[in-house]
């Protein structure tokens, strides 16, 4: 894995440091919670909460990037400075999940400084609105965070949508009761414990014998859309297995040998995708088959048909690992079509 390529993917910066040893400390983490150097990132409905930026307008992570006038910044505020209503939701059963500690001095978060996160209803997230406050998505605005913005926005979010989807117990269907910081759940009538799921997929840059990259157009997309195949990896398969078979099933494409480059976490709601390159088989012709149910159509691309603006071609943005691997193969970043 190359470190310059992971470097390129926003999601996988951090500068947190995420203390697994004083998860399981409950009297230290309330401590914590209610010294002066806490802060606490706000969830609402997949969102977070900021003091500065805003999503894009008309823009949903595909195609070129919109011009950012105000970089996002996270309201990364004191637990002390929480609505009353709020307060009262985390003591009635909501979740505090604690994300760790500052690496280094930001703008928003000293060096040792614990973090938090929590989600809120509607009533909590009005409350906590103030003039110039916004939602963010992370897909919209992923690329313009901070190191430690970028990471936290992506742990947190990963851990609510499991929270969101584990409340009971999968074996007897008890409410299950959160520990460890938000870290696990348990089912006391079982007990056992109930830890975070990640779910990896496979993503592939695939070349031909010309250096032609290929892409695909899925069901759910405008027509003109295009991106890498991918698929996620079923159980009792390695991700390099996962990765021929996802190609060949979509594709009809044999691949040889992929090779990883790097991986980012997508909380949508809790993928992992796990980026490869390959090149198609010497032993098998390249006849594209789509597969007619998630990919409806595939194309060879030259790098001269990518950068060219007259193709009307829309990229995966600025968020995606896919993008990342699009531009490693083309050998920078993309050309960018003039504003009009």
């Amino acid at each position: 894995m190359s470190r310059a390529f992971q470097s390129l993917l926003p999601l996988s910066r951090h500068r947190i440091d995420r203390d697994h040893v004083s998860r399981a400390n409950a009297a230290l983490l309330d401590e914590r919670w209610h010294g002066p150097e806490a802060r606490v990132l706000v969830l609402h409905r997949g969102q977070a909460l900021a003091i500065a930026g805003a999503n894009p307008a008309d823009y949903d992570g595909f195609g070129p990037k919109p011009t950012v006038a105000v970089h996002p910044r996270l309201d990364l505020r004191s637990p002390a400075d929480l609505p009353d209503s709020v307060v009262r939701h985390l003591a009635s059963g909501g979740v505090r999940l604690y994300l760790g500690f500052g690496l280094d001095d930001s703008d928003d978060l000293p060096a040792g400084a614990p973090v938090f996160a929590i989600s809120v209803t509607d009533a909590g997230a009005s409350a906590l609105e103030t003039p110039g406050s916004s939602w963010l998505n992370l897909r919209m605005v992923a690329a313009d965070l901070d190191d430690v913005g970028a990471g936290i926005f992506t742990e947190a979010l990963a851990m609510v949508n499991w929270h969101t989807t584990h409340t009971h117990c999968p074996r007897c269907g008890e409410a299950t009761v959160v520990e460890s910081g938000g870290w696990v759940r348990r089912c006391p009538r079982e007990d056992i414990e109930l830890f975070p799921r990640t779910d990896p997929a496979v993503i592939v840059g695939i070349v031909d014998h010309d250096d032609r990259i290929l892409l695909g157009s899925n069901a759910l997309w405008e027509n003109n859309r295009y991106s890498l195949l991918a698929g996620f990896v079923e159980p009792g398969e390695s991700l390099e297995a996962a990765a021929i078979r996802e190609i060949a099933e979509e594709s009809g494409v044999i691949i040889d040998d992929p090779e990883y480059v790097g991986s980012q976490p997508w909380p949508f709601p809790a993928s992992l995708m796990v980026g490869f390159m390959a090149r198609v088989s010497e032993e098998h012709p390249a006849a594209l088959r789509p597969d007619g149910d998630e990919i409806l159509d595939l194309r060879w691309f030259t790098r001269e048909q990518l950068a060219d603006p007259a193709s009307d071609v829309l990229l995966p943005g600025a968020a995606s690992i896919a993008r990342a691997i699009i531009e490693r193969w083309y050998g920078g970043p993309l050309p960018e079509p003039e504003k009009q």
